[in-house]
């Protein structure tokens, strides 16, 4: 891992500990540690001088997982030589990989040929080929918000801008899945769970073209049941507006920054129309998926995007109603993925076991929240679920809590702090 952190990273770290022993004691042992889990033990400086970030227990980088792990650190980078090089070097190592396969989720370090023997196109650089429309949003998240941080606009490389290109190409043809290339399977010998492989010899469900983008999986990396993953369009409609104003302020390319806005007001326009239901208990809400012919797949996962962290994602206000409808079904059980327990209530995730609470889910729910007692009532799940470990895990028994998933899952511990960070800059325990 890496020789030396940035020591803006550790002075900061040291402030929120501290902090958190005045205003809540019982989080502060998770402070510093959960803050600094990211740059402490998943970032590398590779040979050739680049930086790869891997998920924690798996040696993969995660394009969706690295943007996350990292962007809460951008804040701090204006006057740290070292974090902005770490950050600029991510930004370039995504742009690479997204531009060596766009349909890729997750990649190796280089051509090392690790990874899964799965029937698609394989390439050695690629640890795990499933299609996953925000996987290609991230980098645009982490770049743009360093631009907007910092100020820096050498990010923007012509690899960048081929990325930006990339991803155009790879929307528009799955707005059009009929005609994709694209396809994937497992085969059955090393499937672990049954929605690691896309049904149909790989293309998934059919889908009725509408001007969404389709997606082969969501970003549990389970399979969609219906390929229009309305929080990954959400995603995309952000990412794209992102892209259009590089384009246009930093290129200075009018054509592919209208391409982007054309593009952007299609799916936009698309979620409005087939993303939307009239719930006879929520009124008009969000589906978690659709195949654009009148299915809809209502439900929530605690992974983000997700239709619960919307806002997070930039893509509505906090008080929009069409989301505030979404949420109250989300945080209920007639989502399917909500429970409770003795210790904790939030939403879980069919990737994990039946009944089981994600810390994600409940980190996403006080950083979506304005509700003063809802928030207070997280943070105490919180600080009882984590097994005196002192880190979040991905899922727990909300029953149980020393039974868990991933003891090492840093986007968990990541999310957590900025969680903890945000609430120590609005001055919550002073209100």
């Amino acid at each position: 891992m890496l020789e030396k952190i940035p020591d803006v990273l550790l002075e900061k770290a040291e402030e929120l500990e501290k902090y958190y022993e005045e205003h809540y004691p019982a989080l502060a042992p998770l402070a510093k540690q959960c803050f600094l889990n990211t740059i402490e033990t998943t970032v590398k400086k590779l040979d050739d001088g680049s930086y790869f970030v891997i998920t924690g227990d798996i040696p993969a980088m995660w394009l969706r997982d690295s943007a996350a792990q990292v962007r809460p650190y951008i804040k701090y980078a204006k006057n740290d030589e070292l974090l902005k090089e770490i950050l600029e070097g991510v930004i370039a190592k995504q742009a690479e990989m997204v531009n060596i396969d766009p349909y890729a989720n997750a990649f190796n370090q280089g051509p090392t040929g690790e990874g899964h023997p799965d029937i698609t196109q394989l390439n050695d650089s690629v640890w795990e080929r499933k299609y996953e429309t925000d996987s290609l949003c991230a980098p645009f998240y982490l770049a743009y918000e360093y631009w907007k941080e910092i100020g820096n606009e050498k990010i923007f490389t012509d690899a960048f801008k081929t990325m930006i290109q990339n991803v155009l190409k790879v929307f528009k043809t799955e707005q059009h899945h009929e005609s994709s290339p694209y396809t994937f399977e497992r085969p059955e010998e090393h499937l672990v769970l049954k929605t690691d492989t896309l049904p149909l010899q790989g293309h998934g469900r059919p889908v009725n073209p509408c001007g969404l983008t389709w997606s082969g999986f969501r970003p549990s990396d389970d399979c969609c049941t219906f390929g229009y993953l309305i929080p990954s369009n959400i995603m995309a409609v952000v990412a794209l507006r992102y892209a259009e104003e590089i384009a246009k302020e930093v290129y200075k390319d009018d054509a592919l920054a209208s391409e982007c806005k054309l593009l952007r007001e299609e799916i936009d326009d698309a979620i409005q129309v087939y993303g939307v239901v009239d719930h006879p208990k929520y009124g008009k809400m969000y589906a978690y998926e659709t195949d654009g012919y009148g299915h809809y797949n209502l439900m929530d996962d605690a992974n983000s995007p997700s239709l619960l962290a919307m806002p997070y994602l930039d893509y509505c206000d906090v008080n929009d109603e069409l989301y505030q409808n979404t949420r109250r079904f989300v945080l209920s059980k007639d989502n399917p993925y909500y429970s409770e327990g003795k210790y904790a209530a939030g939403v879980g995730s069919p990737h994990t076991d039946k009944g089981f609470v994600w810390h994600i889910g409940i980190t996403m729910q006080i950083l979506t929240s304005t509700d003063r007692g809802e928030i207070e009532k997280c943070l105490e799940m919180l600080s009882k679920t984590h097994d005196n470990t002192n880190f979040m895990h991905e899922s727990f028994n909300p029953d149980n809590p020393s039974e868990y998933s991933r003891p090492w899952f840093a986007w968990a511990n990541t999310l957590f702090a900025q969680m903890l960070e945000k609430l120590k800059t609005e001055h919550f325990f002073n209100a």
